[in-house]
């Protein structure tokens, strides 16, 4: 499967749809579809982007 969120760069503010309780997460890196963000109430998560789609957050 193809990584679903090729277009996410550092810094980008994602929601993990299936976690809403995370919160807001900054993306750290996105690295051979691999995609580390720290999240606000979760910490530091590895997410696999071939498996899940990050939403992009805009803070309000």
């Amino acid at each position: 499967m193809d990584n679903l969120n090729s277009f996410l760069e550092p810094g980008m503010l994602v929601v993990h749809p299936e976690k809403p309780e995370w919160g807001a997460g900054q993306v750290q890196s996105n690295i051979g579809g691999k995609i580390t963000v720290n999240f606000r109430e979760a910490g530091k998560v590895v997410i696999d982007g071939a498996r899940v789609l990050l939403m992009p957050h805009n803070e309000q």
